[in-house]
């Protein structure tokens, strides 16, 4: 029986579900948005919730608990100065899950999780190959 046992494993051993949890918050902080399937991105609420929390704090001890976590320091110096400023007054409820549907090689259902508060700066959106092709021809046409 699982009795208090909070967590979800992922089918995954420890050290492996460690590693996807700190990759998964570094691209939540760095790209505040992400496409996963639900259970991670479950899972990876309660981890992100905490990490803004302590960017939250500010200290230098928060800062090096966070180190601990996210290994992308650029990511850190972007939580404690842009990302947890922005929540000051909000007192939990950083991230948003929204289902999206059937993920189509295996079925899994995939959610994209985002930070709330202030959408991600335009600049910072990921745009596709054939995108930045037409952007780039109806620039030349347009000169």
């Amino acid at each position: 029986m699982r009795h208090q046992k909070s967590g979800r494993k992922l089918s995954r051993s420890a050290s492996h579900r460690w590693a996807l949890m700190r990759n998964l918050i570094t691209a939540l902080l760095r790209d505040e948005k992400i496409k996963t399937t639900d259970p991670k991105a479950k899972e990876l609420r309660r981890w992100a919730e905490r990490v803004i929390t302590l960017g939250k704090q500010g200290g230098l001890h928060a800062r090096r608990q966070v180190l601990a976590i996210v290994q992308d320091k650029s990511v850190v110096r972007k939580l404690f100065e842009t990302i947890a400023p922005r929540f000051k007054d909000r007192p939990g409820g950083y991230t948003r899950i929204v289902k999206i549907g059937i993920r189509r090689g295996d079925a899994a259902p995939v959610s994209v999780i985002e930070l709330v508060g202030g959408e991600a700066p335009a600049g910072g959106q990921k745009i596709g190959r054939r995108a930045r092709r037409r952007q780039a021809a109806a620039q030349e046409a347009a000169a």
